[in-house]
């Protein structure tokens, strides 16, 4: 099942070209009068057992319109946490320590040795809604990768169990502005961490390690590669986390990025893909304005 959010924040079912509103659905999601006392963890990746037959219910009924169409929303509105992995193919890893004036040479050794990092969920964005640069003067770059949606509590799990705990996949773009800082800062910019079109139901996945995926700025082909060729697996990324942190459902994990990262600009457009998840198209707008904001 290819479950979206999308327009204005109807759900979704596409199939066959179309985003179907079966946005009925949502009545079966529980309300909390007390929100705040609510679960952590995003509602509609915690229900989807519940959510998936009334979205089947609400099929004959709906409206649709062609995917083109449609203005995407990130399928996760609401992560406890977006993890990242960092340098999980080996020639991303050679690419880094070949430009160590673009990449630094801060972080070295093994995933393990250098951690997973985090990402602001503030920076969670759809494909529809584009990137927008926050530090123009200094170099940002795309970084391509397969995106992990966890479905259930977890904490603490085994490599064996770790697959049996995903809701579903989409594509991620985990952008990052180059510079000194710590990953975490430069990587949590407003819209650095894009998520979608859609959701992939985990049971439409038969391997998610031999995926195909691609990536062009402009038509230019910049990042391709396979999952297969990742240093640590979805399994182990998923039980390293769970050491660290108590996983919630919603929770994002960015399985980290091969080589051919590059620059985009204002005005360009990232094009990019996965085997058996989707294509999606990313613009990328003007960069914020200097002016003091406050609300």
């Amino acid at each position: 099942m290819r479950i979206a959010l999308y327009d204005d924040g109807r759900l979704g079912l596409v199939r066959d070209g179309l985003v179907h509103d079966v946005s009925a659905a949502l009545a079966v999601l529980p309300v909390s009068a007390q929100p705040w006392l609510a679960t952590r963890g995003d509602p509609l990746i915690a229900n989807l057992d519940v959510l998936k037959p009334a979205i089947m219910a609400a099929l004959p009924d709906a409206t649709s319109k062609p995917v083109a169409e449609a203005r995407f929303l990130s399928p996760v509105q609401h992560p406890s946490k977006i993890i990242g992995v960092p340098v999980n193919y080996h020639e991303h890893v050679v690419e880094a320590e070949g430009d160590v004036a673009t990449f630094s040479d801060r972080f070295r050794g093994s995933i393990e040795q250098q951690g997973f990092f985090l990402k602001a969920v503030s920076a969670l964005v759809g494909p529809g809604e584009g990137i927008t640069l926050r530090w123009p003067e200094r170099r940002n770059d795309h970084e391509m990768e397969l995106g992990v949606v966890i479905g259930r509590t977890a904490s603490n799990v085994g490599v064996d169990e770790a697959l049996s705990l995903i809701a579903g996949y989409a594509i991620a773009l985990d952008m990052v502005v180059r510079g000194p800082e710590d990953r975490s800062l430069r990587k949590s910019g407003d819209s650095y961490a894009v998520l979608g079109p859609w959701l992939v139901t985990a049971d439409e996945v038969a391997d998610p390690q031999a995926l195909d995926f691609f990536l062009e700025v402009n038509g230019e082909p910049r990042q391709q590669s396979n999952t297969g060729r990742m240093i640590m697996s979805i399994a182990e990324q998923i039980a390293y986390a769970s050491r660290f942190y108590r996983l919630y459902p919603g929770d994002i994990i960015m399985t980290g990025t091969c080589e051919g990262v590059g620059p985009v600009r204002p005005g360009d457009t990232i094009t990019c893909g996965i085997a058996g998840i989707a294509e999606m198209s990313v613009a990328i707008h003007p960069a914020y304005a200097a002016a003091r904001e406050v609300q």
